[in-house]
């Protein structure tokens, strides 16, 4: 089974979620997810694995920051300013081929692994 992991290796949560995985003997694809945006398309399958909407990944403080009305634009439109302003995604996010898990707090990915 494939897993990968949207990481950010300056976020303390990535990298204790990333050991996590490491430490159950899986060596995940690691997606540096700043340099490499998902694509939209990508995005909306992951939220699917996840059965979460936009609005529950986003890290509030970037997307203001990056000047993001969360609240006032449709699930498509936030979806796409999520891709082009990939630091207000929350991270880090664990996917399987059937399965996606945010690691906040890191023990959640272990339901899915």
């Amino acid at each position: 089974m494939s897993t990968t992991i949207w990481h950010n290796p300056r976020c303390s949560k990535s990298r204790e979620t990333l050991a996590l995985v490491e430490g159950k003997g899986i060596a995940p694809v690691i997606v540096e997810y700043l340099k490499t945006p998902p694509s939209p398309a990508e995005l909306k399958r992951v939220l699917g694995l996840l059965g979460k909407g936009p609005r529950d990944i986003v890290r509030k403080k970037e997307a203001a920051e990056a000047g993001i009305d969360v609240a006032g634009l449709a699930d498509d439109a936030l979806i796409a300013a999520l891709c082009a302003h990939p630091a207000a995604i929350e991270r880090p996010i664990v996917i399987t081929a059937t399965k996606a898990a945010l690691g906040r707090p890191p023990e959640a990915v272990l339901e899915i692994l």
